[in-house]
C-alpha cells in the first residue's frame, strides 16, 4: 500500500443513512458513520478502511494505487492505521484525508475482509451484529471437509485462557537449539490473561480434544483431512500458548507502544537515510561489476559470471530500499532508483516486487493470500497447501497435483538445488505483471510501466545480446555463464525465505494486532556487523516488518529498540544465527514432507479399504 494518491474526485457520496452526529476539524465536518452502515457498504462492494478513527472510501483510489489493488482489498472493513503508516510516506498519508467520508466512534473491531471470506449483510437486512468466520474456519470448511470448526477469532482468543500447556514450538523452541539462539524469554504470564468470551462459540478447546489431536497427529489417523484438521488446531494452540492473548486489552497494549516506538525511532533520527553508506555500496557495486567486465574481456567466462552475479545479489538490496521509499522518502526518485536497478540492471520487475510484497506485508505467512510462501509446485511450508487452496493473490487454485507431491516430498533435499535457479521465476512473474495488465495504466504511477518495458528492453540488451550472443564464444560457454550466474544470486533467495519458511504459518483471526502478526511470522538473523553488507539488510526483517521505510542502514540501531518493546509487550523476538536458522527451514520443510507422506499413506489406506469393501460384496 505504498505511495501517493493523485487528485480525485470527491469520495463523500454513499455514506447512506449515516448518523448525523458531527465533529469539526481543521478541514471539514465529517458524520459520525455506525459500524452496521460500514457494514452495509461494504456489502455493496464499497472498499472501506478505517485509519486514525476515520471512515475512508478509497474506491476511487484502487485502480491507480502503485502497491495493487490487492493490499487495499485485505485492508476493508479492518482498522489499516499501522499498516498505512508502516508503508506510506507522510505525504501520502495527508492526502489520503480526501478520502474520509465519516468517523467512528470508540475501539474498531475488524471485520474480516470479504477477500478472505468475510460476509457482510446487506442494508435493511435486520439481526444483532455477528462475528465473522476467521480464515483457519474457513480452511476447514472449504479445504478440509471437517466436522469441527471455529467461528470467530474470539474462540482463538477463549484458547489462550486454558491451563494446560502444548509441547515445545517444532519451529523454535527445541530443546536442543543453544540458548542464544532461542527466543526471547515471555515477561507476562499469557495462559492467565482474563479473556472476553461475550463472542465465544462452540470451540475445541477441551482437554479432550487437545489429547485427540495429540494422538491424531502421532498416530496417523485413517483419515486424512481430519489429521491435517488436527494440525491446524494443533498449530493454533501453540502460537495461542507462545504469543500474547487475543484480548481487545492486551492487543491494544501492544499496539500503543508498538506506536510510542515509532514515536522514539523517529526521535532518534532512525529514519533518515545514512548516504555515506550507499557511497559505499556504489563503490562495492563498481568493483563488481568492473571485474565481471574484465574477466570477459579476458575470457574468464566463469570468474567474470561469479561477478555479475554477486553484482545483481548486492544490487537487490538498494532497489529493495527504494521500493520502500527508503533512500529519499521521495515516492516518484525512490521508484525511479528502484526501477533503474531492477529492470534496466536486473531485468525484474520493480512494480511487481511492489504489488507482491506489499501484500506479503500485511498478511505475512498466509499460505492463502501472501505470495511470499505460494511455491507450488517445489515447497510447501505449511499442510494447507495439501488440500488445493486457492490463493487470494493469483485468483486460481494451487493444485497439489502429482509434480507438487514428488517435490514436496524432496523439498528438505531440491532446497538449495531449488533457491540456485529461483532468479529464473522472478523474470516470468515480472513479465506476467508488465505484458497482463498489472500495472496501474492511471494515476501518478500511470508511466512507471513503460519506464519498465524500456528497461526490459534495455536490460535483454546489454545482457542477453551484449554479453551472452556478444562477448563470449560457444554456446556451451555462454550456458555455463547463464547458468554460474544466475547461480550465484542463489543466498538472496535463501535470505528472503530463511525469514518466513519456519515461522508461524496459523491465522489468529482478524484481531491480531498488526506488530504481534510480524514478530509472530518472522525472524531474525544474527551476524557480525561487518557481514552487514552480504544480508543487505535482510536479516533484520522482524524489525524491517514492523517499521518498513526504515533506512536498512539503521535496522542494526534499532534492533535494541525492538528487544526492549518484545520483552515489555511479551512478544517473542525470534532471533538465530544463518546456520541455524538454515536448519530450522531445512526441519519445517522435512516436517512437512513427513505429513505429506502421512496423508498419502492415509489415503492409501482407505482406498485399501474400499476395494477390501467391495470384494467381500
Amino acid at each position: 500500500m505504498a505511495s501517493e494518491p493523485p487528485p480525485s474526485r470527491a469520495a463523500a457520496e454513499d455514506t447512506g443513512t449515516a448518523q448525523q452526529s458531527t465533529v469539526k476539524t481543521t478541514e471539514r465536518t465529517y458524520p459520525l458513520i455506525s459500524r452496521r452502515e460500514i457494514e452495509a457498504l461494504i456489502s455493496e462492494g464499497r472498499h472501506i478502511i478505517i485509519v486514525d478513527q476515520y471512515v475512508l472510501k478509497v474506491d476511487p483510489w484502487v485502480k491507480y494505487h502503485p502497491g495493487g489493488d490487492k493490499a487495499i482489498k485485505h485492508m476493508i472493513g479492518r482498522d489499516a492505521t499501522d499498516e498505512v503508516n508502516g508503508l506510506h510516506s507522510p505525504e501520502a498519508r495527508a492526502q489520503m484525508n480526501r478520502y474520509r467520508v465519516g468517523r467512528i466512534e470508540g475501539r474498531w473491531k475488524n471485520f474480516l475482509p470479504p477477500i478472505q471470506g468475510g460476509k457482510f449483510r446487506p442494508r435493511g437486512e435486520g439481526g444483532e451484529e455477528w462475528e465473522e468466520e476467521s480464515p483457519e474456519t474457513r480452511s476447514r470448511a472449504a479445504n478440509y471437509d471437517a466436522d469441527t470448526s471455529f467461528g470467530s477469532s474470539s474462540s482463538v482468543e477463549s484458547e489462550s485462557s486454558r491451563t494446560p500447556s502444548p509441547a515445545p514450538s517444532p519451529v523454535f523452541d527445541g530443546e536442543s537449539a543453544p540458548e542464544s539462539n532461542q527466543l526471547r524469554a515471555r515477561t507476562n504470564a499469557r495462559s492467565k490473561s482474563a479473556v472476553s468470551r461475550s463472542d465465544s462459540f462452540t470451540s475445541i478447546s477441551s482437554v479432550e480434544d487437545e489429547k485427540a489431536d495429540a494422538k491424531s497427529v502421532d498416530d496417523g489417523p485413517r483419515d486424512g483431512m481430519a489429521h491435517l484438521d488436527a494440525l491446524t488446531r494443533q498449530e493454533i494452540r501453540l502460537d495461542l500458548d507462545k504469543y500474547p492473548p487475543l484480548d481487545e486489552e492486551t492487543q491494544d497494549t501492544v499496539i500503543r507502544k508498538y506506536r510510542q516506538l515509532h514515536e522514539r525511532i523517529k526521535a532518534e533520527g532512525l529514519y533518515d537515510c545514512n548516504y555515506v553508506a550507499y557511497a559505499i555500496e556504489g563503490f562495492r557495486y563498481t568493483l563488481l561489476f568492473t571485474g565481471c567486465l574484465l574477466f570477459l574481456k579476458w575470457g574468464w567466462y566463469v570468474p567474470s559470471a561469479f561477478c555479475l552475479g554477486s553484482f545483481w545479489h548486492q544490487l537487490v538490496f538498494t532497489a529493495h530500499d527504494a521500493g520502500h521509499m527508503g533512500i529519499t522518502h521521495h515516492f516518484h526518485v525512490d521508484t525511479v532508483i528502484g526501477i533503474v536497478i531492477a529492470d534496466f540492471i536486473g531485468g525484474l520487475s520493480l512494480g511487481w516486487w511492489k504489488r507482491s510484497h506489499n501484500v506479503h506485508h500485511i498478511i505475512t505467512n498466509s499460505p492463502e493470500h501472501d505470495p511470499d510462501i505460494e511455491h507450488l509446485p517445489f515447497f510447501a511450508i505449511s499442510h494447507r497447501f495439501f488440500t488445493n487452496l486457492r490463493s487470494t493473490y493469483y485468483d486460481r487454485v494451487l493444485e497439489y497435483d502429482i509434480f507438487a507431491k514428488f517435490f514436496v516430498s524432496l523439498q528438505h533435499y531440491l532446497y538449495y538445488i531449488v533457491m540456485m535457479f529461483a532468479r529464473l521465476n522472478l523474470y516470468r512473474l515480472s513479465w506476467e505483471y508488465l505484458f497482463k495488465g498489472q500495472a496501474p495504466k492511471h494515476g501518478p504511477a500511470w508511466w512507471h510501466r513503460h519506464l519498465e518495458l524500456a528497461g526490459q528492453v534495455f536490460f535483454w540488451y546489454w545482457f542477453g545480446y551484449g554479453i551472452m550472443y556478444k562477448a563470449i564464444d560457444g554456446n556451451w560457454n555462454r550456458f555455463v555463464f547463464f547458468m554460474v550466474s544466475h547461480a550465484v544470486t542463489s543466498p538472496l533467495h535463501v535470505q528472503i525465505t530463511l525469514s518466513h519458511f519456519a515461522m508461524s504459518t496459523s491465522d489468529l483471526g482478524p484481531h491480531e494486532s498488526f506488530p504481534q502478526r510480524m514478530l509472530r511470522t518472522t525472524m531474525d538473523v544474527d551476524c557480525p556487523e561487518w557481514l552487514d553488507f552480504f544480508h543487505g539488510g535482510l536479516q533484520f526483517q522482524a524489525i524491517h516488518h514492523l517499521y518498513p521505510r526504515i533506512p536498512r542502514h539503521n535496522l542494526r540501531k534499532t534492533q535494541k529498540l525492538v528487544q526492549e518493546f518484545c520483552n515489555d509487550v511479551g512478544i517473542p523476538y525470534a532471533l538465530y544465527g544463518f546456520v541455524e536458522g538454515n536448519k530450522h527451514v531445512i526441519g519445517r520443510l522435512a516436517d512437512v514432507a513427513r505429513q505429506a507422506a502421512i496423508l498419502k499413506k492415509c489415503q492409501q489406506t482407505i482406498v485399501d479399504g474400499s476395494i477390501g469393501h467391495s470384494h467381500a460384496h
